[in-house]
């Protein structure tokens, strides 16, 4: 659009895009220019008034960036104060002076001759438009800034809310694995000791892990270890099985995602039964989505359970996939009594550099 430049735009884009954008924004009112000169020039070839319109939208166009580093300079104030009306009001009649400067110097150049380039209604209307010009450039311009600030101000609280969810959750998961010692301790405590030096490790890689993103098969290596406390609790009661696609184990899943998926598959299956209890971690990529499954055929659980404060960690990972994926993510879970717990997890498919 008129006035925008490449600063102006998301990192996301390309320079050539930003560029693409500029020429298309110019294009109907260089059109719109040329259609100015045939109606003032009855009789005046089309393809003659275009390259005229032309040079001069082109002027435009470059003085518009100029607006568009001024704007860049003088944010919008809130409230708006005379001072930078004033500014505006000045810079305005400076740009429309400019242009008309701008043109002539052009013309006269092509022409070898002085030419003051004023069309036949005069001066007062071309410097009109040169001030409509302005004003539309200084617009877009304004409207952009207020668009990035609204993007960034959107992106930071999304990153705060990321922070709080993932604070709530390591707890949450530390607490379980730290009940799963305290189980141990009266009736094998080697095995319990054991088992809170791989807790710390875990706790260690929780804690230095940043990252809002990581690859799937990272965060399968967490689960393995998490799923070692765990065995040394069930012994050869939790199997697991394992089967990852290539393409899925690059894709990029929510950090601690898979790790609360089978966490409450073993909470929820091997934990309530003696028998042994497998817990089936599956994934694909199909048409741009990866879809995670974790099932077991353990005890199962009602939905209240589910839902009851101390298994709240589904209702946490919906949180941080709402701020991560808005409404392009779905995670579903189906279980009952003795008929195990299924989870589904689908995301958009995303791969790390």
């Amino acid at each position: 659009m008129p006035g925008a430049a490449p600063s102006a735009i998301v990192p996301a884009m390309s320079r050539t895009w930003v560029w693409l954008q500029l020429v298309i924004g110019w294009l109907p009112v260089w059109a719109l220019y040329t259609t100015l000169i045939v109606t003032a020039h009855p009789g005046a070839n089309a393809l003659t008034a275009a390259f005229v319109a032309f040079r001069a939208i082109g002027a435009a166009a470059l003085l518009g960036l100029l607006v568009f580093r001024l704007t860049k300079r003088f944010r919008w104030p809130s409230p708006v104060h005379p001072g930078f009306v004033a500014l505006h009001v000045g810079s305005a009649g400076l740009y429309a002076l400019t242009w008309v400067a701008l043109t002539s110097l052009i013309e006269s150049m092509l022409r070898l001759r002085f030419v003051v380039l004023v069309p036949p209604p005069g001066l007062i209307p071309y410097l009109v438009l040169g001030v409509w010009l302005y004003v539309m450039v200084a617009g877009v311009a304004y409207a952009t800034q207020a668009t990035e600030r609204a993007a960034r101000a959107e992106t930071e609280a999304a990153r705060s809310q990321l922070a709080v969810l993932r604070s709530q959750l390591n707890p949450h998961f530390l607490f379980n694995a730290l009940h799963t010692v305290v189980q141990l301790i009266p009736r094998e405590p080697r095995r319990a000791a054991q088992a809170a030096e791989q807790i710390a490790g875990l706790l260690r890689t929780s804690l230095e892990e940043e990252r809002d993103l990581v690859p799937l098969a990272d965060e399968l290596r967490f689960v393995e270890r998490y799923l070692g406390i765990e065995r040394i609790r069930f012994g050869e009661r939790l199997r697991v099985r394992v089967e990852l696609t290539a393409e899925a184990r690059e894709a990029l899943i929510p950090a601690f995602a898979l790790q609360t998926l089978v966490e409450n598959a073993v909470r929820h299956g091997a934990a309530p039964r003696v028998e042994p209890t497998e817990v089936a971690i599956v994934a694909r990529a199909t048409d741009g989505m990866l879809t995670i499954e974790v099932a077991d055929n353990g005890a199962g659980a009602t939905p209240e359970q589910l839902l009851a404060p101390t298994g709240s960690g589904l209702r946490r990972l919906r949180e941080r996939l709402a701020v991560l994926y808005g409404d392009r993510a779905r995670l579903e879970a189906a279980t009952g009594p003795a008929s195990g717990l299924h989870a589904s997890l689908a995301i958009p498919l995303t791969r790390g550099d």
